[in-house]
């Protein structure tokens, strides 16, 4: 498995040296090892890649369910360190298995929005703060940009423009006593957006926006 992830990284590398402009900010916040939850704001179908080979760390992701319907490429995303996630309703299969990861000290990407938001940020989905209170993971909010600009998977093969990930410091939400209310998960989840937003342009940042 790491095989097949070690390669494609090392590819893709290439291909964003030579085709675009990709920097990479924060690289020392990043923790060498531990249990870690990282989240991004999300624009393209480029991200979980850019992440992969930005991230110095072997990264694992939740992504829909739909792009594994072909044999082939479901295996090849499992082998690359995907895991099916359904977008509608609560999906306890990937819930078990993200942390699963984390009771592991793996690094997991999500990308609390669920969905792209190419016209700025979203409001974000309660599923991360659910997962970093269960796990007590360290958090570490990545601000991504340029990627809009990238449509298809086929891009992958070619990156082009000017493309940044900015990595903030870690962070960890303190554990709460009970089972809290939707109002206090929400209000958590804001939190850790606007960690992502501080990280972003203006006009990035859409229902985050910094004023």
């Amino acid at each position: 498995m790491d095989l097949i992830n070690r390669t494609s990284n090392f590819l893709q590398k290439i291909t964003l040296t030579l085709g675009s402009d990709w920097e990479v900010i924060g690289e020392e916040n990043v923790p060498p090892m531990g249990s870690l939850i990282i989240v991004s704001n999300h624009q393209s179908n480029f991200d979980p890649t850019l992440l992969s080979v930005s991230i110095p760390r072997r990264t694992w992701f939740l992504a829909k369910h739909e792009i594994f319907s072909n044999p082939l490429s479901s295996w090849l995303l499992r082998q690359y360190g995907a895991h099916p996630l359904s977008r509608f309703g609560t999906d306890i299969n990937a819930y078990r298995w993200a942390l699963n990861q984390l009771s592991n000290d793996q690094a997991i990407v999500l990308f609390p929005e669920g969905t792209r938001s190419k016209g700025g940020m979203r409001k974000a989905q309660i599923g991360v703060t659910r997962l970093a209170l269960k796990s007590q993971s360290l958090i570490l909010p990545v601000g991504i940009t340029g990627t809009e600009n990238l449509g298809t998977w086929l891009r992958v093969l070619n990156p082009t423009g000017k493309l940044r990930v900015n990595i903030g410091p870690v962070f960890s939400i303190p554990s709460i006593e009970g089972t809290p209310s939707k109002e206090v998960l929400g209000s958590l989840t804001d939190m850790v957006m606007q960690r992502i937003a501080v990280l972003l342009p203006n006009n990035y940042q859409g229902v985050y926006r910094i004023d």
